[in-house]
């Protein structure tokens, strides 16, 4: 399944593997397409991250309230192709604090979070999250699928 950019207010999957939530369109009452978006990311079947930028988290309770619920309802079939949670943070403080956070949301909804200085850190991490190297080299009739990892 593909992900048209355009079906996606909430993430900016253009650089999909990475999402990128975009705070912005993130307005009171938008948990819904929150899920639909997070619907299609599962529906597509490929891992992927979500980066979240200097983010100031700040929402309404109904919204964080269905977020939780969606969740806590989905978090294996969440957890088999998300990856990690980013955030990315220039400055080490908010960076260090974004990473407690993180760890405390990891241990509720099971997902891997990372604390990262800079979106390039974010699209590194990804490719090494979503496209690990095999164990062992391929064998040459397979040599197409190793020469595409990179």
């Amino acid at each position: 399944m593909s992900l048209s950019p355009d079906a996606f207010r909430i993430h900016d999957v253009r650089r999909h593997p990475l999402c990128v939530f975009n705070p912005a369109n993130a307005q009171a009452g938008y948990a819904p397409q929150w899920e639909a978006e997070m619907e299609a990311l599962l529906a597509a079947g490929r891992p992927f991250t979500i980066a979240y930028v200097e983010l100031d988290p700040e929402e309404s309770h109904e919204d964080r309230k269905q977020r939780g619920l969606w969740l806590k309802h989905n978090k294996a079939r969440l957890g088999r192709l998300c990856k990690a949670q980013i955030s990315v943070e220039p400055d080490a403080a908010r960076r260090a604090a974004a990473a407690r956070h993180g760890d405390m949301a990891e241990k509720a909804f099971g997902i891997p979070h990372e604390a990262v200085a800079t979106l390039e850190e974010a699209v590194a991490l990804t490719r090494r999250l979503t496209n690990p190297l095999p164990l062992h080299r391929p064998a040459d009739d397979d040599m197409r699928a190793w020469d595409n990892l990179s």
